[in-house]
Formats: C-alpha cells, structure tokens, sequence
C-alpha cells in the first residue's frame, strides 16, 4: 500500500520559512517524479515544485521560483520543499504526489499517488 505523508507545516509570519516533508512508502521511489501542489479555499489545486527521479532535475512554478527548492533524499524515501520569504498568498494546504518514471509535470493528474496534504498559514 502506497503512502506519502507529509508534514512541516504551520503558521509563520510573512517573510518566514518552513521545510515541508513528505515520506513515502510502499513504492520504489527512486523511479518515482515527486511533485508538489498546493490549493487555498475556494481555489483549484497548482502545481508549486517538481523533482524528477533521474538526474533530480527540478521545476518550480513562476509565483514561487527563487523562494522555494525541493529536494529529495532516495535513501530515506522522503522529498522536501523548503520555502523561504512566504507571503499571505503562500496560505494553503500543500500535497507531495508521485508519478512513476514520469518527467516532472504541472498537471496534478499526471500523478499517481497523493498524500493527505498539511496546511500551511502565512500571516501578514
């Protein structure tokens, strides 16, 4: 059974930083992309950051480039997304989600499997 779990997050003030984490577990994830999305209320789900699973290239999304970096760590199964600089518009729940020997994609239904999101809070 397939899980990806996340966590790391929380309420920061604007201008705060926060390493969000994602465990997987039940997949081989060295072969697995791992993405990650995000969706405020009353909003749909976007694509944020994207880390391939060969040659770790990454993708980020213009509204977050140059403030967020994933990362991952195949020998512990876990992909990161550290966010620095977050602003109120940053608020949102954030979901990791992996696609199996898949370039790094901006559409959630590349994915194949998602974890139960963690929310993260920006106050101004």
């Amino acid at each position: 059974q397939v899980q990806l779990v996340e966590s790391g997050g929380g309420l920061v003030q604007a201008g705060g930083s926060l390493r969000l984490s994602c465990a997987a577990s039940g997949l081989s994830f060295s072969i697995y992309t791992m993405g990650w999305f995000r969706q405020a209320p009353g909003k749909e789900r976007e694509f944020v950051a994207a880390i391939e699973w060969i040659g770790s290239t990454t993708d980020y999304a213009d509204s977050v480039k140059g403030r967020v970096t994933t990362s991952r760590d195949n020998a512990k199964n876990t992909v990161y997304l550290q966010m620095n600089s977050l602003k109120p518009e940053d608020t949102a729940v954030y979901y990791c989600a992996a696609r199996r020997l898949g370039k790094g994609s901006k559409s959630y239904s590349d994915y194949d499997y998602w974890g139960q999101g963690t929310q993260v809070t920006v106050s101004s």
